[in-house]
Order: C-alpha cells, then sequence, then structure tokens
C-alpha cells in the first residue's frame, strides 16, 4: 500500500511499515541537513558581502543572531515530520498517536520509542486505524491441527 509523499511526511492519519518509517526517518533527515547548511552558508556569505569581509563584532552577532533563526524556522517541519511519521508508525502497532509523549521521558522515552517503532512489528491486518500497510487484509495464523485425534 503507497501512501503519497506529502501524507507520509505531513499527514497523522494511517499507518506505515518500518521500513517505511526507516528511510522517510532518515530521507528527510539527510534532505533537511542539506537544506538548512546550504541555507546557512547562503546567509553567512551574504553577511560576509555586507560587511566587505571585516570582523565587525555587531555584525557577527547579527549572523548568528539570522543563522539561529533561520535554524528554528527549519526545526518546526522537522519536528512535524517526525512527529507525523511516528503517530503513523504508532498507528501500525494499534497504540494512539499520544503514546509518543513517552519520548518525552529522560533516557528510557527515546529508547522506548525507537524498539517500538524502530524494530517491532506493526498489527498483522487491519486495526482501528486502518488496513495493514503490508496489504494484509484479514490474514490471521491459520489454527494448529490437532495432533491427538
Amino acid at each position: 500500500m503507497n501512501m503519497p509523499l506529502m501524507q507520509l511526511l505531513f499527514g497523522f492519519q494511517g499507518r506505515i511499515r518500518r521500513t517505511a518509517w526507516w528511510l522517510a526517518s532518515f530521507g528527510f533527515g539527510f534532505a533537511w541537513s542539506i537544506a538548512l547548511i546550504m541555507v546557512i552558508g547562503i546567509v553567512a556569505l551574504m553577511g560576509a558581502a555586507a560587511t566587505g569581509g571585516a570582523s565587525d563584532n555587531a555584525a557577527a552577532g547579527a549572523l548568528g543572531a539570522l543563522i539561529a533563526l533561520v535554524y528554528l524556522i527549519g526545526l518546526v517541519p522537522a519536528v512535524w515530520v517526525g512527529i507525523a511519521l511516528g503517530v503513523k508508525r504508532c498507528h501500525d502497532r494499534d497504540k494512539p498517536g499520544v503514546f509518543m509523549l513517552l519520548y518525552l521521558i529522560p533516557i528510557v522515552g527515546p529508547i522506548w520509542i525507537l524498539i517500538e517503532l524502530g524494530f517491532l512489528d506493526g498489527t498483522p491486518g487491519p486495526n482501528q486505524y486502518g488496513p495493514s500497510p503490508k496489504g494484509l487484509e484479514g490474514v490471521h495464523a491459520a489454527p494448529a491441527p490437532n495432533v491427538y485425534t
């Protein structure tokens, strides 16, 4: 089951597999990092060009503040995407999105979330959050044969 990229990165509905979670997390993180490095580099070059290369403390402070602002603005979509991916992964594990709040527990929370979302398999078949992202519709384990008859 394929999910449109915008829904994958920014939506909170549905379920995603572990593979999609890992790939989207690393892919978006890499793209976000490259874009941020480029923007910060451009801002730094513009600041150096505006001051004529002189090392003025006031200009350096303003440049640092501008780079911090660019970083904070860029952090908003990064956090949103991380939460959206995590919520959909929680849904695949048949847990509500608020389960992601465990991440706020120091040390234990991030480890627990990583294990739950990154390593444990989702609910087989459909659950309350939608159909299986593996395409398993109502597939359940066959009952064990009765070997005592």
